[in-house]
């Protein structure tokens, strides 16, 4: 089991002092969100990508993928009726997709809710279209080689796949290796019916569980709150995942750093009690 950061969480700093950083607390890697890149990843180019792999090849650590995919450029949306505001952001998924692959990353996470609600008017037809969109990305991630997953939100952000088996459902659907759906453990908690191991014990087997995200309900990092993460941990190494665990708080206290350090340490110190 590899451990990252996502990478918002200390963009304060520049993208060679996130590096430097997330190494010497000892992270395998970032997970990153590109608007830290650039305001649209259709125009980050070979020269940002070329320093942003030196900057992690100098720390001695990979980017493990990428998430928060359509925070910009503004007023993307999946399921809009609007041809041309949908179009606009295939092209960002599309181009996220070879920005991952640029970067040496393997996974791409879809969360991003306001640009994938549902209109109440006709959420069919709005589900039509975004599985539309995701079947077009996911033969993309397949002819890359990286593996575009789709993220069960907390149903108080977003009312589109708040549930695992939701996600799963769409995952079937569109039929393809390279689109898989994702845990992320404070989304689950708040959402899902069942506890997270149990998730993880249920969907891990099954093949469509490609990524994990850490946080707790209360939106701070793990070991910051009330969620045990033990049975968390026992349950991924019961069930064999042996990719990347990408540490996601939203809420940074006491500051960006401690909390990026604090999350990192109180999983290994599980870990350590169960090996």
């Amino acid at each position: 089991m590899k451990f990252s950061l996502c990478n918002e969480v200390i963009a304060d700093r520049p993208f060679e002092a996130q590096c430097a950083f997330a190494a010497s607390l000892g992270y395998d890697g970032l997970e990153i969100a590109p608007f830290t890149l650039g305001d649209d990843p259709r125009h980050i180019g070979d020269a940002e990508i070329a320093r942003a792999r030196n900057a992690l090849d100098a720390a001695g650590l990979v980017a493990t993928g990428l998430h928060w995919l359509l925070v910009k450029p503004e007023g993307l949306s999946i399921t809009t009726a609007d041809d041309a505001v949908r179009s606009k952001a295939l092209e960002v998924m599309v181009r996220n997709v070879e920005l991952c692959t640029a970067l040496g990353g393997t996974v791409l996470v879809h969360g991003s809710p306001a640009q994938r609600m549902l209109d109440d008017a006709d959420p069919d037809a709005g589900r039509g279209r975004a599985l539309e969109m995701f079947a077009r990305v996911a033969e993309r991630a397949e002819a890359c080689g990286v593996t575009y997953c789709l993220e069960p939100l907390n149903a108080g952000e977003t009312n589109f796949i708040t549930r695992v088996d939701e996600a799963v459902a769409v995952v079937e659907e569109i039929g393809s290796p390279g689109f898989k759906t994702m845990i992320d453990t404070s989304a689950a908690g708040l959402s899902d019916v069942a506890p997270v191991a149990e998730l993880i014990r249920t969907w891990m087997p099954t093949g469509h569980i490609a990524h994990i995200q850490f946080n707790d309900r209360n939106r701070r990092g793990a070991g910051q709150g009330d969620d045990d993460f033990t049975p968390i941990l026992q349950a991924l190494i019961d069930t064999g995942y042996d990719r990347t665990v990408a540490m996601e708080p939203f809420i940074y206290e006491p500051d960006r750093g401690a909390c990026a350090a604090y999350t990192l340490g109180y999983v290994k110190g599980i870990l350590e009690t169960l090996s």
